[in-house]
């Protein structure tokens, strides 16, 4: 799971930050603290799906289930 984190981390950090020069880390609230937006949240979702080959149900991605990267992990260590 550590290495979807970092792959995660890498991606957000580099490609969705509404605030570019602060680091995301893997418990920061995304969504809830205004880092991500929800058109953000659904291009990690597409991150997601190519980089670990894990399908996600757009109805998944919400604050309650995706606000953290750690959250975000979880269903690639889960479905791979």
């Amino acid at each position: 799971m550590e290495e979807a984190i970092k792959k995660l981390a890498t991606y957000s950090n580099a490609e969705v930050p509404r605030q570019p020069k602060r680091i995301i880390i893997p418990d920061e609230a995304l969504i809830s603290n205004g880092l991500i937006n929800s058109v953000s949240l659904m291009d990690i979702g597409l991150f997601f799906e190519d980089k670990f080959s894990v399908r996600i149900d757009d109805a998944e991605f919400d604050a309650e289930n995706f606000d953290t990267l750690q959250q975000l992990a979880l269903p690639i260590q889960g479905r791979q």
